[in-house]
């Protein structure tokens, strides 16, 4: 949602997307499956979003699961990590970026499956939260962005939610 400052006559700064609608976005990517050492499946469920204003990150934690014909059982666990975001003006989303993992632990695992699934934790969190989409631009928005002609710059977490600044377009050299 576009907002405005004070004044009615004055132009859009940024657009506010809130926490909610960030959560909303990434939860219809998942669930989803994750291969591990061509042996065993991580299952990754939604994750739960915590906005980190003062680090300027998102936190997301999510549910994970591991199973194989080689496993007796299934392990149920947690993955906790955290990442920046970046604007992409080809397809005009918000994605994530710079993923890091900060803990990945599964209950009841044996201490040798441990070890390995430290060794492909983060790139199991790379492949599931690496340029994932938490927002993409509105039509309403964007029309009147290009009207205005104005288009996304600097972005920001804020305790409200996702701030993405408007900025004008640079000019086109005749």
């Amino acid at each position: 949602m576009l907002s405005t400052a004070c004044s009615g006559k004055s132009l859009p700064r940024h657009v506010m997307v809130s926490p909610e609608k960030l959560q909303q976005a990434v939860a219809a990517h998942f669930p989803r499956p994750y291969p591990v050492a061509g042996l065993l499946q991580m299952q990754l469920q939604a994750p739960r979003l915590q906005l980190l204003p003062a680090s300027d990150l998102l936190k997301a934690q999510l549910t994970a699961t591991l199973s194989g014909p080689v496993l007796k059982q299934s392990y149920d666990g947690r993955m906790e990590a955290d990442f920046a975001l970046r604007y992409e003006a080809s397809d005009r989303t918000v994605r994530a970026q710079r993923v890091k993992v900060h803990s990945l632990a599964l209950d009841g695992l044996p201490p040798a499956l441990t070890e390995m699934l430290n060794t492909y934790g983060p790139s199991i969190a790379e492949q599931a939260l690496g340029d994932l989409v938490l927002y993409q631009m509105q039509e309403k928005d964007l029309a009147l962005m290009d009207a205005l002609d104005m288009q996304p710059g600097a972005m920001r977490v804020t305790p409200q939610g996702l701030e993405i600044a408007l900025e004008r377009k640079a000019q086109q050299p005749r």
